[in-house]
Protein backbone atom coordinates (compact mmCIF):
# COMPACT_ATOMS: atom_id res chain seq x y z
CA UNK A 1 0.00 0.00 0.00
CA UNK A 2 1.25 3.24 -0.80
CA UNK A 3 1.31 5.83 2.34
CA UNK A 4 -1.18 7.74 0.75
CA UNK A 5 -3.65 4.28 1.12
CA UNK A 6 -2.43 4.16 4.34
CA UNK A 7 -3.45 6.92 5.89
CA UNK A 8 -7.18 6.49 4.06
CA UNK A 9 -7.14 3.48 5.76
CA UNK A 10 -6.32 5.04 9.41
CA UNK A 11 -8.76 7.32 9.01
CA UNK A 12 -11.48 4.79 8.24
CA UNK A 13 -10.23 2.78 10.99
CA UNK A 14 -10.15 5.96 13.54
CA UNK A 15 -13.91 6.54 12.43
CA UNK A 16 -14.88 3.19 13.23
CA UNK A 17 -13.18 2.83 16.98
CA UNK A 18 -15.29 3.62 19.88
CA UNK A 19 -12.76 5.17 21.72
CA UNK A 20 -11.99 7.96 18.68
CA UNK A 21 -14.83 8.58 16.32
CA UNK A 22 -15.14 11.40 17.83
CA UNK A 23 -12.00 12.88 16.09
CA UNK A 24 -13.14 11.26 12.81
CA UNK A 25 -14.98 14.73 10.94
CA UNK A 26 -11.67 16.90 12.34
CA UNK A 27 -9.88 14.28 9.91
CA UNK A 28 -11.77 15.79 7.02
CA UNK A 29 -11.09 19.44 7.87
CA UNK A 30 -8.76 21.04 5.69
CA UNK A 31 -6.14 19.25 3.49
CA UNK A 32 -4.31 16.19 3.33
CA UNK A 33 -0.70 16.56 1.89
CA UNK A 34 2.46 14.35 1.48
CA UNK A 35 6.04 15.93 0.83
CA UNK A 36 9.46 15.58 2.28
CA UNK A 37 9.49 19.22 3.54
CA UNK A 38 8.71 18.16 6.88
CA UNK A 39 10.37 14.97 9.16
CA UNK A 40 7.59 13.30 10.11
CA UNK A 41 4.37 14.92 10.27
CA UNK A 42 2.33 18.54 11.18
CA UNK A 43 -0.07 20.57 10.61
CA UNK A 44 -1.13 24.35 10.33
CA UNK A 45 -4.51 23.86 12.86
CA UNK A 46 -6.26 23.17 9.51
CA UNK A 47 -4.20 21.20 6.91
CA UNK A 48 -1.97 18.02 7.78
CA UNK A 49 1.53 17.23 6.12
CA UNK A 50 2.95 13.60 6.27
CA UNK A 51 6.42 12.43 5.27
CA UNK A 52 5.63 9.49 3.13
CA UNK A 53 9.20 7.99 3.88
CA UNK A 54 8.42 8.78 8.01
CA UNK A 55 5.04 6.56 7.26
CA UNK A 56 6.61 3.44 5.88
CA UNK A 57 8.72 3.38 8.78
CA UNK A 58 5.36 2.72 11.15
CA UNK A 59 3.03 0.13 12.37
CA UNK A 60 -0.48 0.55 11.56
CA UNK A 61 -0.90 1.02 15.64
CA UNK A 62 2.15 3.93 15.17
CA UNK A 63 0.12 5.41 12.27
CA UNK A 64 -2.98 5.41 14.04
CA UNK A 65 -1.20 7.20 16.49
CA UNK A 66 0.42 9.92 14.59
CA UNK A 67 -3.23 10.78 12.69
CA UNK A 68 -4.84 10.77 15.98
CA UNK A 69 -1.62 13.03 17.12
CA UNK A 70 -2.08 15.91 14.00
CA UNK A 71 -6.48 16.05 14.66
CA UNK A 72 -6.54 16.56 18.08
CA UNK A 73 -3.62 19.26 17.47
CA UNK A 74 -6.80 20.56 14.90
CA UNK A 75 -9.60 19.93 17.66
CA UNK A 76 -7.53 22.05 20.68
CA UNK A 77 -6.40 24.73 18.15
CA UNK A 78 -2.88 24.49 19.69
CA UNK A 79 -1.53 26.61 16.25
CA UNK A 80 -3.90 29.26 17.23
CA UNK A 81 -3.65 29.34 20.82
CA UNK A 82 -0.33 29.32 21.67
CA UNK A 83 1.30 31.24 18.79
CA UNK A 84 2.74 34.03 21.26
CA UNK A 85 4.39 31.59 23.32
CA UNK A 86 5.60 29.35 20.55
CA UNK A 87 7.62 32.88 19.39
CA UNK A 88 8.90 32.94 23.03
CA UNK A 89 10.09 28.95 23.12
CA UNK A 90 9.46 27.01 19.91
CA UNK A 91 11.13 23.79 21.19
CA UNK A 92 9.15 23.98 24.63
CA UNK A 93 5.91 25.04 23.36
CA UNK A 94 6.27 22.05 20.72
CA UNK A 95 6.97 19.80 23.30
CA UNK A 96 4.21 20.95 25.76
CA UNK A 97 1.57 20.92 23.70
CA UNK A 98 2.46 17.35 22.80
CA UNK A 99 2.01 16.27 26.51
CA UNK A 100 -1.21 17.31 25.94
CA UNK A 101 -2.26 16.00 22.87
CA UNK A 102 -0.28 12.40 23.71
CA UNK A 103 -2.35 11.96 27.44
CA UNK A 104 -5.20 12.70 25.48
CA UNK A 105 -4.51 9.27 23.27
CA UNK A 106 -2.95 7.20 25.97
CA UNK A 107 -5.33 7.70 28.72
CA UNK A 108 -8.72 7.08 26.11
CA UNK A 109 -7.19 3.75 25.40
CA UNK A 110 -8.55 0.69 27.77
CA UNK A 111 -8.10 -2.04 25.87
CA UNK A 112 -6.22 -4.63 25.04
CA UNK A 113 -4.50 -4.65 22.42
CA UNK A 114 -4.38 -0.80 21.61
CA UNK A 115 -5.95 0.83 19.18
CA UNK A 116 -2.88 3.64 18.78
CA UNK A 117 0.62 3.23 19.91
CA UNK A 118 3.06 5.61 20.46
CA UNK A 119 6.15 5.61 18.62
CA UNK A 120 9.41 5.57 20.09
CA UNK A 121 10.99 9.00 21.73
CA UNK A 122 7.06 10.53 22.23
CA UNK A 123 6.39 12.73 24.89
CA UNK A 124 4.08 11.38 27.45
CA UNK A 125 4.42 11.49 31.55
CA UNK A 126 1.74 10.94 34.05
CA UNK A 127 2.80 14.19 36.12
CA UNK A 128 1.55 16.28 33.38
CA UNK A 129 -1.70 14.53 33.30
CA UNK A 130 -4.81 17.11 33.37
CA UNK A 131 -2.80 20.07 32.68
CA UNK A 132 -2.69 22.97 30.15
CA UNK A 133 -0.08 23.54 27.90
CA UNK A 134 0.93 26.70 29.56
CA UNK A 135 1.18 24.86 32.57
CA UNK A 136 3.45 22.22 31.01
CA UNK A 137 5.31 25.12 29.73
CA UNK A 138 5.85 26.34 32.56
CA UNK A 139 7.16 23.66 34.21
CA UNK A 140 9.64 22.65 31.16
CA UNK A 141 10.84 26.29 30.97
CA UNK A 142 11.74 26.04 35.07
CA UNK A 143 13.65 22.43 34.37
CA UNK A 144 15.62 23.87 31.23
CA UNK A 145 16.71 27.28 34.05
CA UNK A 146 17.34 24.37 36.21
CA UNK A 147 19.34 22.95 34.19
CA UNK A 148 18.10 19.57 34.21
CA UNK A 149 18.33 17.47 30.22
CA UNK A 150 14.35 17.14 28.73
CA UNK A 151 13.34 13.37 28.08
CA UNK A 152 11.90 12.84 24.65
CA UNK A 153 10.86 15.29 21.51
CA UNK A 154 8.10 16.11 19.92
CA UNK A 155 6.58 13.75 17.50
CA UNK A 156 5.63 15.99 14.47
CA UNK A 157 6.18 19.67 13.52
CA UNK A 158 4.03 22.73 14.54
CA UNK A 159 3.51 24.83 11.58
CA UNK A 160 2.66 28.24 13.56
CA UNK A 161 3.67 30.05 10.88
CA UNK A 162 1.37 28.80 8.33
CA UNK A 163 -1.41 29.02 11.21
CA UNK A 164 -0.18 32.96 11.16
CA UNK A 165 -0.69 32.72 7.01
CA UNK A 166 -4.40 31.99 7.39
CA UNK A 167 -6.69 34.85 6.74
CA UNK A 168 -9.16 35.86 10.18
CA UNK A 169 -11.75 34.79 7.90
CA UNK A 170 -10.24 30.92 7.28
CA UNK A 171 -9.15 30.35 11.23
CA UNK A 172 -12.93 31.22 11.87
CA UNK A 173 -14.34 29.00 9.51
CA UNK A 174 -11.91 26.55 10.39
CA UNK A 175 -12.63 26.59 14.10
CA UNK A 176 -16.71 26.36 12.95
CA UNK A 177 -15.88 23.45 10.82
CA UNK A 178 -13.70 21.62 13.69
CA UNK A 179 -16.33 22.36 16.65
CA UNK A 180 -19.06 21.19 14.22
CA UNK A 181 -17.29 18.06 13.53
CA UNK A 182 -16.57 16.99 17.37
CA UNK A 183 -20.49 17.19 17.67
CA UNK A 184 -20.88 15.20 15.31
CA UNK A 185 -18.28 12.74 16.57
CA UNK A 186 -19.82 12.47 20.08
CA UNK A 187 -22.97 11.47 18.41
CA UNK A 188 -21.20 8.47 16.51
CA UNK A 189 -19.07 7.81 19.44
CA UNK A 190 -22.41 7.83 21.83
CA UNK A 191 -23.93 5.36 19.45
CA UNK A 192 -20.83 2.71 19.09
CA UNK A 193 -20.71 3.27 23.10
CA UNK A 194 -17.41 4.80 23.47
CA UNK A 195 -16.48 6.60 26.74
CA UNK A 196 -16.25 10.07 27.08
CA UNK A 197 -12.91 11.79 26.06
CA UNK A 198 -12.48 14.00 28.72
CA UNK A 199 -10.59 16.44 26.81
CA UNK A 200 -13.19 16.69 23.94
CA UNK A 201 -15.73 16.68 26.52
CA UNK A 202 -13.99 20.06 27.93
CA UNK A 203 -13.92 21.95 24.53
CA UNK A 204 -17.53 21.10 23.82
CA UNK A 205 -19.18 22.51 27.13
CA UNK A 206 -21.11 25.73 26.61
CA UNK A 207 -18.11 28.57 27.52
CA UNK A 208 -18.63 30.88 29.98
CA UNK A 209 -19.57 34.12 27.83
CA UNK A 210 -17.41 36.19 29.86
CA UNK A 211 -18.04 39.45 27.40
CA UNK A 212 -21.68 39.49 28.69
CA UNK A 213 -20.47 39.21 31.80
CA UNK A 214 -17.71 42.30 31.62
CA UNK A 215 -20.26 44.35 30.06
CA UNK A 216 -22.62 43.26 32.90
CA UNK A 217 -20.51 44.51 35.77
CA UNK A 218 -19.18 47.80 34.17
CA UNK A 219 -22.87 48.48 33.28
CA UNK A 220 -23.52 47.64 37.11
CA UNK A 221 -20.97 49.69 38.62
CA UNK A 222 -22.75 52.53 36.17
CA UNK A 223 -25.81 51.88 37.14
CA UNK A 224 -24.80 52.48 40.78
CA UNK A 225 -24.59 55.96 39.97
CA UNK A 226 -28.29 56.33 38.58
CA UNK A 227 -30.52 58.59 40.11
CA UNK A 228 -33.79 60.06 40.02
CA UNK A 229 -34.49 63.77 38.51
CA UNK A 230 -37.99 65.48 38.24
CA UNK A 231 -36.57 67.67 35.44
CA UNK A 232 -37.24 65.25 32.86
CA UNK A 233 -40.31 63.64 34.04
CA UNK A 234 -40.87 59.57 32.72
CA UNK A 235 -41.98 58.95 29.58
CA UNK A 236 -43.50 55.49 30.82
CA UNK A 237 -46.26 57.35 32.75
CA UNK A 238 -46.76 60.55 31.12
CA UNK A 239 -49.06 59.31 28.59
CA UNK A 240 -51.63 58.77 31.47
CA UNK A 241 -51.12 61.42 32.89
CA UNK A 242 -48.70 60.80 35.39
CA UNK A 243 -45.48 62.21 36.43
CA UNK A 244 -42.76 60.69 37.90
CA UNK A 245 -38.94 61.07 38.39
CA UNK A 246 -37.15 59.72 35.33
CA UNK A 247 -33.93 57.35 36.13
CA UNK A 248 -30.79 59.30 35.06
CA UNK A 249 -27.09 57.22 34.24
CA UNK A 250 -23.84 59.40 34.88
CA UNK A 251 -21.53 58.37 32.21
CA UNK A 252 -18.51 56.42 34.34
CA UNK A 253 -15.20 57.71 35.74
CA UNK A 254 -11.70 56.63 34.44
CA UNK A 255 -11.56 53.11 33.48
CA UNK A 256 -8.10 51.23 33.69
CA UNK A 257 -7.75 48.03 31.48
CA UNK A 258 -4.49 45.88 32.25
CA UNK A 259 -3.48 43.13 29.60
CA UNK A 260 -1.02 40.64 30.60
CA UNK A 261 1.08 39.97 27.59
CA UNK A 262 3.47 38.01 29.56
CA UNK A 263 3.54 34.92 26.39
CA UNK A 264 0.47 33.31 27.14
CA UNK A 265 -1.96 35.23 25.96
CA UNK A 266 -2.74 34.40 21.97
CA UNK A 267 -3.68 36.99 19.91
CA UNK A 268 -6.92 35.54 19.12
CA UNK A 269 -7.93 36.25 22.62
CA UNK A 270 -6.35 39.75 22.80
CA UNK A 271 -8.21 40.83 19.63
CA UNK A 272 -11.53 39.39 21.38
CA UNK A 273 -10.83 40.94 24.22
CA UNK A 274 -10.04 44.72 22.87
CA UNK A 275 -12.86 44.35 20.45
CA UNK A 276 -15.02 44.22 23.64
CA UNK A 277 -12.94 46.83 25.03
CA UNK A 278 -14.50 48.78 22.68
CA UNK A 279 -17.99 47.94 22.75
CA UNK A 280 -18.10 48.11 26.90
CA UNK A 281 -16.73 51.76 26.35
CA UNK A 282 -19.82 52.94 23.89
CA UNK A 283 -21.73 51.11 26.42
CA UNK A 284 -20.61 53.04 30.01
CA UNK A 285 -19.08 56.14 28.20
CA UNK A 286 -15.61 55.71 30.66
CA UNK A 287 -14.36 59.58 30.82
CA UNK A 288 -11.17 58.23 29.94
CA UNK A 289 -9.46 54.58 29.35
CA UNK A 290 -6.17 54.17 30.63
CA UNK A 291 -4.75 51.03 28.95
CA UNK A 292 -1.49 49.14 30.17
CA UNK A 293 0.07 46.24 29.03
CA UNK A 294 2.47 44.30 31.87
CA UNK A 295 4.61 41.32 32.18
CA UNK A 296 6.73 41.91 35.47
CA UNK A 297 6.37 45.40 34.99
CA UNK A 298 3.78 48.01 33.17
CA UNK A 299 5.43 47.86 29.42
CA UNK A 300 3.51 50.10 27.73
CA UNK A 301 0.51 52.75 28.90
CA UNK A 302 -1.65 54.39 26.45
CA UNK A 303 -4.48 56.60 27.16
CA UNK A 304 -7.77 57.22 25.33
CA UNK A 305 -10.36 59.50 25.93
CA UNK A 306 -14.28 60.21 25.02
CA UNK A 307 -14.68 60.00 21.23
CA UNK A 308 -11.10 58.18 20.57
CA UNK A 309 -12.57 54.31 22.08
CA UNK A 310 -13.34 53.50 18.62
CA UNK A 311 -9.66 54.13 17.23
CA UNK A 312 -8.44 51.66 20.21
CA UNK A 313 -8.29 48.63 18.38
CA UNK A 314 -6.35 49.80 15.90
CA UNK A 315 -3.83 51.93 17.12
CA UNK A 316 -3.15 50.35 20.37
CA UNK A 317 -0.01 48.60 20.17
CA UNK A 318 0.43 45.82 22.48
CA UNK A 319 4.32 44.70 24.19
CA UNK A 320 5.67 42.56 26.58
CA UNK A 321 7.28 38.93 27.09
CA UNK A 322 8.52 39.32 30.73
CA UNK A 323 7.64 37.39 33.82
CA UNK A 324 3.82 37.61 34.70
CA UNK A 325 3.95 40.11 38.44
CA UNK A 326 0.68 41.83 38.33
CA UNK A 327 1.40 43.68 41.52
CA UNK A 328 2.80 45.90 38.98
CA UNK A 329 -0.17 47.47 37.67
CA UNK A 330 -1.48 47.98 41.08
CA UNK A 331 1.86 49.77 41.68
CA UNK A 332 1.75 51.51 38.38
CA UNK A 333 -2.16 52.95 39.23
CA UNK A 334 -0.91 54.20 43.01
CA UNK A 335 2.31 55.96 41.78
CA UNK A 336 0.43 57.44 38.67
CA UNK A 337 -2.89 58.53 40.88
CA UNK A 338 -5.31 57.37 38.07
CA UNK A 339 -7.89 56.74 40.47
CA UNK A 340 -10.23 54.46 38.59
CA UNK A 341 -13.70 54.07 38.99
CA UNK A 342 -12.88 50.24 37.78
CA UNK A 343 -10.06 48.13 36.76
CA UNK A 344 -10.03 45.17 34.21
CA UNK A 345 -7.18 42.76 34.23
CA UNK A 346 -7.15 40.57 31.49
CA UNK A 347 -4.57 37.36 32.55
CA UNK A 348 -3.59 33.49 32.90
CA UNK A 349 -3.73 34.04 36.55
CA UNK A 350 0.06 32.65 36.89
CA UNK A 351 0.74 35.60 39.43
CA UNK A 352 2.01 35.69 42.89
CA UNK A 353 0.34 34.37 45.36
CA UNK A 354 -1.38 37.81 46.88
CA UNK A 355 -2.72 38.86 42.98
CA UNK A 356 -0.78 41.93 43.37
CA UNK A 357 -1.91 42.61 46.85
CA UNK A 358 -4.81 45.19 48.50
CA UNK A 359 -6.76 46.80 44.97
CA UNK A 360 -8.13 49.76 46.13
CA UNK A 361 -10.44 49.35 43.65
CA UNK A 362 -13.39 47.63 42.14
CA UNK A 363 -11.58 45.05 39.91
CA UNK A 364 -12.42 42.39 37.37
CA UNK A 365 -10.41 39.55 36.35
CA UNK A 366 -10.08 37.73 33.02
CA UNK A 367 -8.34 34.71 34.11
CA UNK A 368 -7.29 31.71 30.99
CA UNK A 369 -6.55 29.17 33.63
CA UNK A 370 -9.22 27.74 34.66
CA UNK A 371 -8.10 26.41 38.34
CA UNK A 372 -7.17 30.29 39.58
CA UNK A 373 -9.90 32.42 40.86
CA UNK A 374 -8.29 35.63 42.39
CA UNK A 375 -8.84 36.60 46.41
CA UNK A 376 -10.20 40.04 44.87
CA UNK A 377 -13.15 41.72 43.26
CA UNK A 378 -14.63 39.29 40.75
CA UNK A 379 -13.49 36.51 38.44
CA UNK A 380 -14.65 35.00 34.55
CA UNK A 381 -12.65 32.01 33.04
CA UNK A 382 -11.71 31.50 29.77
CA UNK A 383 -10.50 27.94 29.27
CA UNK A 384 -7.96 26.84 26.73
CA UNK A 385 -6.08 23.55 26.29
Amino acid sequence: MTPQDRVTKSHIAIMRSPEFCMFSGVLSVGKVEFSDRVPTAGTNGRDVVYNPEFIETLTDKQLNFIVLHEAIHKAFQHMHIWKTLFKQDPQLTNMAADYVVNASIVNAQDTNPLFAEMPDGGLYDKQYANMTTKQIYTLLKQKQDDGEPQDGESLDSHDFDGADKLTAEEQVQTQKAIDQALRQGEIIRGKLGGKVNQSVDKILKPKVDWRAQLREYMTSICRSKDYSTWRRPSKRFIGQDIYMPSTVGESMGNLVVAIDTSGSIGAKELQLFLSEVVSVCSEVRPKRVDLLYWDSNVARHEVYEEGQYESLFDSTKPVGGGGTTVGCVNKFIQEKNLEPEAILILTDGYVENDWGGSWQHPTLWVVTESTTLSPHGKTIHLDNN
